[in-house]
């Protein structure tokens, strides 16, 4: 498989056995996955015509999925720490799930989930198992003993399923000795960008609603990021920056909390925490730029939405955050951990409106012709396809 996607070509309308509907299922940890991340790969999926499964933890974006037509698989027992019971437990769940809706497709997302569901896969005997990874869960400076686990499983998974799609090349190049090349690719990542092709008097209506609501002034400059409020999207290092340059900005934060997780994190001094959004498109609108300071992405969601809305940004200087852009061509990058650097380079943006400008026009450009989710999703069905040929699947094409 190549390194990157050519274009995406028109998608075929694939059948099963007897030219039945294809039953391709998505697996991640959490529904919040599903729907956040994964929405428009569901839909594309529906609109090929596929009996198209959701399978992870219940929470409250399962109505969300059904609305659009997944139908969604509860695991009771996943959680997204690794417990050894509990995983037990989640695997011995999935296992029946796989028996019982027999899907053509699973395809397997996150990291846990990617682990267990590539080689319960296997054993449920799904005739395509795909993974996507959306970020390797150790960095070059996390303990030897973390990194072995991680590349240690990501390794031995892999030889479980049938392809391999990475987000970002560096992934790829890091498990290159233990998957081969002629069953990986690079597909990057991508958003809904309708969502945020608003028109210039849209735009200007949301984003004084969303300011009135936080009671800007006019001429007020507004900083904002996205994410979960954990202390891996670097929200320490944004409150310091926040503090550092009171009086130039305002500083918002949006983002569920995650009370699962180790480094959930609490209230800082200097910004204001909104919480999740439903109304994204408006939020960036009402932004006059980004940040992220994150010590981890796969390949940040966040940074493409912003960027698809046209914001100059600030992000980490880490794999999953240089693929949105080249720094200072289309946004600035500091190094993770540096809220010295952050603060600087967020001066930088404050006071330097061409500098705003150019930045948020080159990253709008980037998003439309790189960040398109629809062409990602395309790679994916072409991926089952190809698995299909190769094994001499008995697969139709409508």
């Amino acid at each position: 498989m190549p390194e990157h996607p050519p274009p995406a070509a028109p998608t075929p309308r694939l059948r099963g056995p007897g030219g039945r509907p294809l039953r391709v299922a998505h697996l991640t940890t959490v529904d919040m996955s599903l729907q956040l991340l994964l929405a428009t790969e569901l839909k594309v999926d529906l609109e090929a015509g596929f009996e198209t499964y959701g399978i992870s933890a219940p929470g409250p974006y399962v109505p969300e999925l059904a609305a659009i037509g997944v139908r969604h698989e509860p695991l009771h027992a996943l959680t997204r720490a690794w417990e050894p019971r509990a995983d037990a437990a989640a695997a011995r769940e999935l296992l029946a799930v796989l028996r019982r809706i027999r899907p053509d497709v699973l395809h397997t997302h996150n990291p846990k989930t990617g682990v267990l569901g590539r080689v319960l896969g296997r054993l449920a005997r799904v005739p395509v198992v795909v993974n996507t990874c959306h970020g390797l869960w150790a960095q070059a400076h996390d303990p030897l003993g973390k990194r072995a686990f991680v590349l240690g499983a990501e390794a031995l998974a892999a030889r479980f399923s049938h392809a391999e799609l990475y987000q970002n090349g560096e992934d790829r190049r890091t498990l290159a000795r233990a998957v081969p090349a002629r069953r990986s690719r690079v597909v990057g990542n991508g958003v809904d960008l309708t969502r945020f092709a608003t028109d210039p008097g849209e735009r200007a209506h949301t984003r004084a609603r969303l300011r009135g609501e936080l009671g800007l002034g006019p001429d007020e400059l507004l900083v904002g990021g996205v994410g979960r409020r954990v202390a891996e999207k670097g929200i320490r290092e944004y409150a310091e920056a926040a503090r550092a340059l009171a009086g130039k900005a305002r500083f918002v934060w949006i983002g569920p909390d995650d009370p699962d997780k180790p480094d959930a994190h609490g209230a800082e001094s200097g910004v204001t925490f909104l919480g999740p959004r439903a109304d994204m498109p408006a939020v960036y609108a009402a932004l006059d730029a980004f940040v992220l300071p994150s010590y981890r992405e796969g390949f940040s969601r966040s940074a493409m939405e912003a960027a698809a809305g046209g914001l100059p940004m600030v992000l980490s200087d880490i794999r999953g955050c240089r693929e949105i852009g080249t720094h200072d061509e289309h946004l600035l990058l500091a190094p993770p951990g540096d809220a010295r650097a952050l603060t600087g380079a967020l001066d930088r943006l404050l006071t330097e409106p061409g500098l705003r400008d150019r930045l948020g026009t080159a990253a709008r450009r980037r998003a439309e012709a790189t960040f398109d989710q629809r062409a990602v999703a395309a790679v994916s069905l072409a991926t089952y396809a190809a698995v299909a040929r190769a094994k001499a699947l008995p697969w139709t094409v409508g």
